[in-house]
């Protein structure tokens, strides 16, 4: 169970503010992301299911409580209410695994404006780091052109939990498992790893350090060899102990973890062949990411697993996942009315109101565009409807949608309860290589993705418009 004091200072100053001046009225805010991750066409979303658990248990620990009370800030009949405090709200979400992207609601959350703004903090967390290495994964997995991707990032993660979290997300980004061995426990993930260098010296010699190993280990052996010379003496170490193994019907596998992958893999896969071992296997290793693999992949070099720690478990090139939770509707007493933000920077704003998310497909099962409808609106097929880029600028486009008509959001919480039992992480993961393909290679590409469209409906449009006008007027 998390505590309710996982969250920002300002959120808790608020929730005070709102319960003096009476403005604990039915509120929404949603979740979304302002750009791609890595310079990509997609991102894929993930943790949402820690979320709903933590939703479901959060309350304010009496430790907790007892620090906020020292801080002088806070009155007693307001400490009593977070003593009090549960998470009543409904919310709706995407599935995790995902293929998502920016502007659109990923999360709605609706109930208490105070209930609402004190779980912003932990929504965002949740999500934005899974989201980010999700992402990360699914593009490490697109570069290796269909190679394993294993996960070993643990030592290099940012925290305990930044590690779990980091485990759990690659699994549903496309990761065949991870060596952190607690979660695959936690997650149902298979654990998997090899051997580390310290293993082979410190036995006499490297080849006495990789028979003893294919001895404990015959159904599970990797050598790891480059730890004195890959060629010169690693992979002829391998060779025999894995002779041993052959005699027995087993097979086995190397690790490559230094030096110029693709000379060596190249190298070490005619040695391999020469000597029979053509059901062995390379793994390879050391500070890779998708730009690497898919270097190495379009060479054509014979590995057969990715080994992919820090670039994968840190977000590599982007440490942080840019999403954000927003005012969209709050009831001022007389109503619900839709809110905007407005910024000096336009990427900055918002659209307004509560909003409904619809993927178009074509006829034959690709992606189209995704579109921000008012809430209770829909999309008909057959019926010809016009699109609008957000920005309120010329740019829109007329279709006829003729294949399948998605909604993305689905009530995930009620009253502060999950609906069902949480999916297996695996239905995650299969759900993000499924839809992944079902969008035109060119958005998928790492280097220069074609831009996907997120465009807006005219009932969006026009009540954007009319904020625009109020401000402007200045009412």
């Amino acid at each position: 169970m998390i505590s309710a004091a996982f969250t920002d200072l300002y959120e808790l100053t608020m929730a005070q503010g709102y319960l003096v001046h009476g403005m604990d009225r039915p509120a929404v805010f949603e979740a979304f992301f302002r750009h791609h991750p890595f310079g990509g066409g997609y991102s894929v979303f993930a943790g949402l299911g820690p979320l709903l658990e933590d939703l479901e248990n959060l309350r304010f620990l009496p430790e907790d409580l007892a620090y906020l009370e020292g801080r002088g800030i806070f009155s007693a009949d307001f400490l009593s209410f977070l003593e009090a405090f549960r998470f009543r709200g409904d919310l709706w979400s995407v599935p995790e695994g995902e293929v998502v992207f920016p502007r659109e609601p990923l999360i709605r959350v609706r109930g208490g404006l105070v209930e609402c703004q004190l779980v912003e903090g932990l929504l965002l967390n949740r999500v934005n780091f899974q989201s980010l290495v999700a992402t990360k994964t699914a593009r490490v997995c697109h570069a290796a052109k269909g190679g394993r991707i294993m996960e070993f990032g643990l030592r290099r993660a940012q925290g305990p939990d930044g590690a779990n979290s980091a485990t759990r997300a690659s699994y549903v980004g496309g990761a065949v498992g991870t060596s952190n061995v607690l979660g695959a426990r936690l997650f149902g993930i298979p654990a998997m790893g090899t051997m580390a260098h310290s293993w082979i010296m410190a036995f006499p010699s490297e080849r006495e350090a990789f028979e003893a190993y294919a001895d404990l280990y015959p159904d599970a052996t990797v050598f790891l060899v480059d730890t004195y010379d890959t060629l010169a003496s690693g992979v002829p170490n391998a060779l025999a102990a894995g002779r041993r193994l052959a005699e027995r019907g087993k097979r086995f596998g190397i690790r490559l973890d230094s030096g110029d992958i693709q000379y060596l893999a190249e190298e070490s896969r005619k040695m391999l062949d020469a000597a029979g071992f053509r059901d062995s296997f390379i793994v390879a290793s050391n500070d890779l990411d998708e730009e690497i693999i898919e270097a190495l992949t379009a060479a054509g070099v014979p590995v057969d697993i990715w080994g992919v720690g820090t670039r994968l478990v840190t977000g590599g090139s982007d440490s942080a996942f840019s999403g954000v939770y927003k005012l969209a509707a709050v009831d001022r007493g007389g109503g619900m009315e839709s809110a905007m933000k407005f910024s000096d920077n336009p990427d900055k704003s918002t659209e307004p109101g509560v909003k409904e998310v619809y993927r178009i497909y074509d006829e034959a099962g690709q992606a189209r565009a995704d579109v921000l409808a008012a809430e209770g609106e829909t999309l008909e097929p057959g019926v010809p409807r016009t699109f609008h880029h957000p920005a309120l600028d010329t740019r829109r486009f007329r279709m006829t949608p003729c294949g399948e008509i998605r909604p993305l959001l689905a009530k995930a919480m009620e009253g502060g309860k999950r609906l069902g039992p949480p999916p297996p992480l695996a239905e995650a993961r299969d759900r993000c290589k499924t839809e992944l393909g079902r969008f035109d290679p060119t958005y998928r590409r790492l280097l220069n993705p074609h831009v996907y469209k997120v465009s807006i409906t005219d009932a969006v449009r026009d009540l954007k418009a009319s904020f625009l006008e109020r401000y402007r007027a200045g009412t």
